[in-house]
C-alpha cells in the first residue's frame, strides 16, 4: 500500500480525560489521512491497517494511532 502525503502535513493525536480520542490536523494533514483511508479501503489493497506514532509522521507526544480494516 502506497501512501500518499500532502506538503506540509502536519497531525497530532491525544486521549481526553474522559476518554475521548482527538485528532488534529491541518488541511494538509487532513487530506493526507483521507488519502490513507482510501488507500486501506481499496479491494485491491492487501494491508489491514496502518499506524502512526510520533516517530512515524505525528506530532511529539501524539499516541499511537491504528486504524484497521475489518
Amino acid at each position: 500500500m502506497e501512501f500518499k502525503w500532502e506538503d506540509g502535513f502536519t497531525i497530532a493525536t491525544r486521549i481526553e480525560a474522559d476518554g475521548a480520542i482527538v485528532i488534529s490536523a491541518n488541511a494538509a494533514g487532513l487530506r493526507s489521512l483521507a488519502n490513507h483511508f482510501m488507500a486501506l479501503a481499496d479491494e485491491e489493497s492487501t494491508n489491514s491497517h496502518f499506524h502512526l506514532d510520533e516517530y512515524n509522521s505525528l506530532e511529539d507526544h501524539s499516541v499511537e494511532l491504528i486504524v484497521e480494516k475489518v
